[in-house]
């Protein structure tokens, strides 16, 4: 007995100390582990332990406005309050409902569904203001959370230049280029909540106040604008027009007043900064005045446009209107294609390239907005044996709105291109200006003396041209039409019934002006010239602009502006153009920007010309001051009087050369038919 129970009571034993050994071995690795968390781990479970009661978020800053010239609010933004409710938290649910629909003026049906339930979560519909919340706080489970909200107090005024605010992230427009400095700097906030993860009101901290973003205001009048706007889509509704285009500017700045464009019946875009065209014979001028830059040509010098066609290099030029001697004044006027093809036909290319290079076309104007369209303007090195022709009367380039009306800019600002300003100044958070936009000049694109002698011609458009429908009875003003066809897919024209941009170019007064306007129609249905269609709404809107209280104009200074008469011009000479393309290299910048010389009493002697280009010839008679009748092209043969012979500062030179200009064809085709090239325009009186 006794043998047996002493090897049970050792097993009993050992038994008993495996099980002491055993809970002694997990009391240590549980004090051990809780040592672990207590003293090694203990600042990141306090950390974790923290944010379950507590949360971090953003608080958005409020977007700095948008202004106009004058302080008026183009857009703005508010703090606006989303509201959520916890039914489960509701201690008085006939009080929360009643507080709602009294603060919210929501219907009492839906302030009683959102309070009532045993659900964890309710969102009232909608935004409020914070004056409509205010009488919410503190009440138990209700929650408000506050957005900013971006407002545009003039509705859709502007809305394509303005742009829009998505996801507090500025879409197009101003407030996408604006984007840095309107938007400001996100703040921090920490918010403690119950061991359910529910907030708890009134338990918040903030850590990082919000930076408010900065105003920006604008060279933009709203007042201006809004007109611009209203003439506009008058202008397109009387025409049947799909859209248009109008910029107002201040020629002397640069700065625009008014930017608007309609795209099938939206204002949202804004082609005049993004679409290109052809700008037809609103680029005459540009071609006259590099002409009169160097020395090429003179107002008074003439032109045979035979009757309104000419076929040269496989291709007719046409017109529509008067044919026979025109002289460079009354091409511009009659708005004539053989004209000025014939004139063009003088410079080297390199000599039209430069001219249009250096009134802006074919770099972007540096507008502070997304998406500028540079336009095309290609290198002589790319041209053909047309195109120079082409580029004459506006084809075979393309161009925007706004680069017109900056390079008309420049012909009524004494050849001065300016920069286009549009963002007047910046301001920071207190009103006080951190960032101006002052007028800022690009380059000098002509002489002031050959603006200075656009300027009557330019006039004369107006008065009895291609622009009688822009002409007014108190002020003179300066402009010039264009009628260009349209393009559709892949570049080739339009052969629809009304494909056509119409456009003009109006300064105001003309003498000294103040403001510049810029239009362009598409596809107008009707009648489709510039001069009918596009002038029209240039005229509705100075009208309406001379009505108005605010508008920006000196009106001390137009009163001094009054209309008179001009003298008519002194006879000019006579000079036949052949349209022969001379090869040699572009002739450099005047050394001297002064005009060429005139004719006066002294006498002289005829240069001997034989052998020399027409270009070199018409130069040196030019600057004797004598008249010249051009026969022929090519090679100068002879001149009657011939070299040596005595002659005063006022007489005729005939200069014969070498060929004669080759006969019409028999039969006729619209000119740029098919042609990749270009196309002429047929503009007669509408430019």
């Amino acid at each position: 007995m006794i043998g047996l129970h002493g090897p049970r009571e050792r097993t009993l034993r050992l038994r008993r100390r495996f099980l002491l050994l055993s809970w002694v071995l997990v009391a240590a690795v549980l004090i051990a582990r809780a040592a672990e968390v207590q003293l090694v781990e203990r600042s990141e479970w306090a950390a974790e332990a923290l944010a379950q009661h507590e949360k971090s978020r953003i608080v958005p800053p409020a977007r700095g406005r948008i202004l106009d010239r004058n302080g008026g609010e183009l857009a703005v933004s508010h703090m606006r309050a989303a509201v959520g409710i916890a039914p489960r938290e509701i201690v008085d649910r006939e009080a929360v409902a009643a507080a709602l629909e009294k603060h919210l003026g929501i219907r009492p049906a839906t302030a009683r569904r959102v309070s009532a339930g045993t659900g964890s979560w309710n969102v009232v519909p909608g935004r409020y203001s914070m004056t409509q919340v205010e009488g919410l706080r503190g009440l138990k489970g209700v929650y408000l959370e506050d957005e900013p909200s971006r407002l545009y107090p003039r509705g859709g005024l502007a809305r394509g230049l303005l742009g829009v605010v998505q996801d507090g992230v500025g879409r197009g427009g101003i407030e996408q280029s604006m984007d840095s400095v309107l938007a400001g700097q996100n703040g921090r906030e920490i918010v403690v909540r119950d061991s359910h993860g529910r907030e708890i009101p009134g338990q918040v901290v903030v850590v990082q106040p919000p930076v408010a973003g900065r105003d920006v205001v604008l060279t933009i009048d709203q007042d201006v604008q809004a007109i611009a706007e209203e003439m506009l889509l008058a202008a397109i509704d009387s025409t049947g027009a799909r859209g248009g285009d109008l910029v107002i500017t201040d020629p002397r700045t640069g700065e625009i007043l008014a930017l608007t464009s309609v795209v099938d019946g939206s204002n949202a875009a804004l082609s005049a900064v993004n679409a290109t065209y052809e700008p037809g014979s609103t680029i005459k001028p540009f071609t006259t005045a590099a002409l009169l830059r160097y020395g090429i040509a003179s107002l008074s010098d003439s032109v045979d446009t035979g009757e309104g066609s000419w076929w040269t290099h496989g291709r007719r030029i046409t017109d529509v209107g008067r044919g026979g001697w025109m002289t460079l004044h009354e091409v511009i006027r009659e708005s004539s294609n053989v004209g000025i093809a014939k004139f063009a036909s003088l410079m080297s290319r390199g000599q039209q390239y430069t001219s249009l290079r250096d009134f802006g076309f074919g770099t972007p104007t540096g507008l502070p907005l997304p998406g500028e369209a540079s336009g095309i303007l290609r290198r002589p090195e790319d041209w053909s044996l047309l195109s120079s022709h082409s580029l004459s009367y506006g084809y075979e380039l393309s161009v925007t709105p706004v680069q017109m009306a900056m390079a008309f800019g420049a012909l009524a600002n004494d050849g001065l291109l300016m920069e286009p300003t549009l963002i007047r100044e910046v301001r920071d958070h207190d009103g006080v200006p951190v960032r101006f936009g002052r007028p800022r000049p690009v380059r000098r694109a002509v002489p002031s003396w050959v603006a200075e002698a656009l300027t009557p011609v330019l006039v004369d458009v107006v008065e009895e041209g291609t622009g009688t429908r822009v002409r007014m009875s108190s002020y003179r003003l300066a402009g010039k039409s264009g009628t260009t066809r349209a393009t559709g897919k892949g570049g080739r024209y339009e052969h629809e019934q009304g494909a056509y941009f119409a456009s003009f170019w109006a300064s105001f007064p003309a003498d000294d002006p103040q403001l510049l306007f810029f239009v362009r129609m598409d596809r107008p249905q009707g009648a489709y010239y510039g001069g009918e269609t596009a002038a029209p709404v240039i005229r509705a809107t100075i009208e309406t602009l001379l009505s108005a209280r605010q508008a920006p104009i000196d009106r001390e200074a137009l009163a001094l502006a009054a209309r008179h008469v001009p003298n008519p011009p002194p006879p000019g000479p006579l000079v036949r153009f052949a349209a022969a393309i001379d090869d040699a290299p572009p002739e450099p910048w005047p050394a001297a920007s002064v005009p060429p010389p005139v004719g006066g009493a002294g006498r002289m002697t005829v240069p001997a010309l034989a052998g020399t280009s027409v270009r070199v010839a018409l130069r040196r008679l030019h600057k004797l001051g004598l008249r010249v009748r051009l026969e022929g092209g090519g090679m100068v043969r002879a001149t009657v009087p011939g070299a040596g012979a005595e002659i005063a500062a006022g007489d005729t030179i005939r200069v014969l050369t070498g060929e004669v200009a080759p006969p019409l064809p028999a039969r006729a085709s619209e000119a740029g038919s098919g042609d990749p090239v270009g196309a002429a325009e047929a503009p007669g009186r509408g430019g």
